[in-house]
């Protein structure tokens, strides 16, 4: 059994911010521009009222618009987020699998390389993964490489990969428009799988959005099981008065 804590901090390896510190009972990020996941505090224990208004005047006196991720245990700090008018943002599902339920053999048509080549970057940005978030991948300091699919002879898809204590974390997993429902991304998980293998993990993991049933129901046919979930808060509108 993985526990909460060792897969949370497999995930933060494999993504990590540019820096992370204490501060209170929160974990603060900077992540440079690379998205929420490596920007967002979030909370590792109680949290009073005049500690959120700590961090709230740090993100204030950085320029940052404050926000959140908020962990499924979290339900009290949830609770107090929301009483200051903070939405919710992008609920997400960490999904979970034993390497052994994917093939063993290598799939048509996928290949891994480190760095990313051009076309792998194009894709991306496509996708809006950005050149601060092919800077995520690059600060990862664990066992990594990235995926490149094709469906004929043209470039279709790409994905980042990383293994931190023996789970194996897909990131950034993007498929063109045009080559979707055509089992690129499938391919894509079984080369994850395989490269994996080598790597001596034992499991592989990734975090899906719960508006993109399609994707999760495309991991869950392949037998990764929901193992946690967690949601941003952050405001759209001026604080509510009290």
């Amino acid at each position: 059994m993985i526990s909460d804590d060792t897969l949370w901090a497999v995930l933060e390896a494999t993504w990590p911010p540019v820096s992370c510190e204490r501060f209170g009972p929160f974990v603060w990020r900077e992540g440079a521009g690379g998205g929420q996941r490596v920007s967002a505090a979030s909370a590792s224990a109680p949290v009073s009222e005049d500690q959120l208004d700590l961090i709230e005047a740090r993100f204030n006196s950085l320029g940052r618009d404050p926000l959140f991720q908020v962990r499924d245990n979290s339900v009290a700090f949830d609770r107090l987020l929301d009483e200051r008018g903070y939405d919710v943002v992008d609920p997400t599902i960490l999904m979970l699998s034993s390497i052994d339920r994917f093939p063993m053999e290598v799939p048509d048509k996928v290949y891994t390389s480190w760095p990313p080549v051009a076309v792998q970057r194009e894709i991306w940005a496509e996708g809006d993964v950005d050149a601060a978030r092919v800077a995520v991948m690059e600060r990862v300091s664990c066992a990594k490489t990235s995926l490149l699919a094709r469906l004929g002879d043209a470039p279709a898809g790409a994905g980042f990969v990383a293994v931190s204590n023996r789970i194996a974390v897909v990131h950034a997993l993007e498929v063109n428009v045009s080559a979707r429902r055509h089992g690129v991304a499938r391919a894509m998980l079984a080369l994850a799988a395989y490269w994996a293998r080598e790597q001596d993990a034992t499991h592989l993991a990734l975090q899906v959005t719960q508006a993109n049933a399609a994707a999760a129901s495309l991991y869950s046919s392949l037998g990764m099981k929901a193992v946690g979930q967690y949601h941003y808060r952050k405001r759209s509108s001026p604080p509510r008065e009290t």
